[in-house]
């Protein structure tokens, strides 16, 4: 039986040299591969209390939903600004040049939910801990945070260390 691992493809010196790219996009081509990573990310949570799945655009989606669904949990997104038709709140974040904004509606968390955010990938942190602030600003405590792979040379996890975060994948590199 393959590994999760087996289904990444990783790309040398893409974006840059030096780096190597851990493609998803294999994981979701191959129904196996699918099948492996929403189960192996859905055992992440199995003994965790909570009322509600947050999912960060899009990679969130694709893995947050199935889990969502799998376990009868509400799905709420958080996507890019200006892609939510109603009352919002949002958070800016840096990016390694530059920064950017996220946002989910005000009315999809409620005082007190206990919250699992789901994402594809943690790299520098920055995305998920504004996705945190965000359902902390509604009143909804974060009870774990969950990504397929981690790349644990870019000291995501330092930015998260109040919240429980575990992933399926953890690369040393960046």
């Amino acid at each position: 039986m393959k590994k999760l691992e087996d289904y990444v493809r990783s790309i040398p010196d893409f974006p840059e040299p030096g780096i190597i790219f851990r493609d998803i996009t294999s994981v979701l081509q191959d129904a196996d591969g699918l099948h492996l990573a929403i189960d192996s990310m859905q055992e992440l949570v199995k003994d965790v209390d909570f009322d509600v799945i947050v999912g960060a655009e899009s990679r969130g989606f694709v893995f947050g939903a199935p889990i969502a669904y799998n376990m009868h949990k509400p799905f709420v997104l958080i996507r890019k600004k200006g892609k939510l038709p109603c009352e919002t709140v949002s958070r800016e974040y840096d990016l390694e040049y530059g920064s950017a904004e996220i946002e989910m509606h005000r009315d999809s968390i409620k005082p007190g939910q206990k919250v699992v955010l789901v994402d594809d990938l943690i790299a520098t942190g920055g995305t998920i801990q504004a996705a945190a602030e965000l359902v902390e600003s509604l009143g909804g405590e974060v009870v774990k945070i969950i990504f397929l792979m981690e790349l644990a040379g870019l000291k995501g996890r330092e930015r998260l260390q109040k919240y429980e975060v575990a992933s399926v994948i953890r690369y040393e590199g960046k």
